[in-house]
């Protein structure tokens, strides 16, 4: 009878254990909201039934953009639950990406400027019978984050945006700051400006367009490296965001996914009848107006910094997952396909507004779909 007792009471016990261990599952799962909600915290998220994961399978590894950082995670956290794919994106810069690509060491690259000339040559090596192309994949605005203790508004513009980070404007209460922002109490503090320490697409295209819209300000050729003297750097966009974030006064440029926690994004005086802060919508207006100047199946584009138009916010940039359009790795070719025909379909490009980022416009997102179901 003893044992009996002992025996049932054991049942119970581990019945319990189940029981709980069930519901703490739930409360698990319910953290991720099937719905598409993000009561949580998290981005738009697409049902994992909607993933088509083919014969993916194994381990990817991938480098580059650190703008794109934050919707490769969002992406990777859905494409993963689905799929029996780990991806380990880096994030360390579009330089590093590029690099890594062309030597081999990854499936795919994210790159917030096309691959040069050069670096297409370079990567015949890698894509055997085929090269390296660029595939549009995430647009957003290069938001201008600032610290300034009682300056919850702030408007600049092209010129003195350049004279900030050329070092030619150093306090906050200049006169050309004040001019854009009447009625401002602008402080008599030092203004600290942070640029990218590593090669960065965001510096390229940040810098392309004080190239474009201020040419006499700034007098530098451009590319991922930082030109101008002075200022501080930080690596990545999260370094200079944490800068920016800690630093009174400070001054940096990242992805709008990164203005949080403090940081406060600048409107820009376009010329249109009144400035554009940096916004999905915003983004989406300038990139709608890019131009395709990629030949074969490459698709890189012309972006346009000039713009006047209303509401069109105009220091945008378009992040490029980079692969071979034939030669990929036999081993990691299903996987990669599958993760780059997710984050190009309508489910993937969904989630990019609730954090930060802009969907890349609905004609040139169809190009990039056809081009990636022919990848081999």
């Amino acid at each position: 009878m003893k044992l009996q007792r002992k025996n049932r009471l054991r049942a119970l016990s581990l019945g319990a254990v189940a029981v709980s261990g069930a519901l703490a599952l739930t409360a698990c799962g319910s953290d991720d909201n099937g719905d598409g909600g993000t009561a949580s915290g998290n981005p738009s998220t697409a049902a994992a039934g909607s993933i088509k994961c083919d014969d993916a399978k194994g381990q990817l590894l991938a480098d580059g953009s650190s703008a794109q950082k934050n919707a490769i995670d969002a992406w990777v956290k859905q494409f993963s639950q689905a799929c029996k794919v780990q991806i380990n994106y880096k994030g360390g810069g579009s330089g590093a990406g590029v690099t890594a690509f062309t030597q081999g060491q990854v499936a795919f690259a994210g790159s917030d400027s096309a691959l040069k000339p050069e670096e297409v040559a370079t990567s015949k090596k890698i894509c055997k019978g085929g090269q390296g192309i660029d595939l549009p994949m995430v647009g957003g605005p290069i938001a201008i984050g600032y610290n300034v203790p009682g300056v919850d508004n702030l408007v600049l513009d092209a010129p003195t945006v350049a004279k900030i980070f050329d070092s030619k404007i150093t306090k906050w209460n200049d006169p050309a700051i004040a001019a854009l922002n009447k009625g401002v109490k602008l402080p008599d503090l030092k203004i600290q400006a942070f640029h990218r320490s590593d090669e960065s697409g965001t510096t390229d295209n940040f810098t392309k367009y004080l190239i474009a819209t201020t040419p006499d300000n700034w007098k530098y050729e451009g590319g991922k490296a930082w030109q101008a003297k002075g200022g501080q750097s930080a690596p990545q966009s999260a370094g200079v965001a944490q800068q920016v974030k800690q630093t009174s006064g400070a001054i940096g440029y990242f992805e709008l996914s990164y203005v949080k926690d403090g940081i406060k994004a600048v409107s820009i005086d376009t010329g249109a009848s009144k400035p554009v802060a940096p916004s999905s919508e915003s983004a989406t207006a300038d990139i709608a107006a890019a131009k395709v100047v990629g030949t074969g199946k490459d698709l890189s584009l012309k972006l346009d910094y000039k713009t006047k138009a209303e509401g069109a916010y105009p220091i945008t940039l378009v992040t490029y997952e980079i692969v071979c359009d034939k030669g990929n790795k036999a081993d990691t070719l299903p996987a990669t396909k599958a993760f780059l025909r997710y984050i190009a379909s309508e489910d993937g490009q969904k989630i990019l507004p609730s954090i930060g980022y802009a969907p890349v416009p609905d004609e040139i997102i169809a190009k990039v779909r056809t081009t990636i179901d022919g990848l081999s």
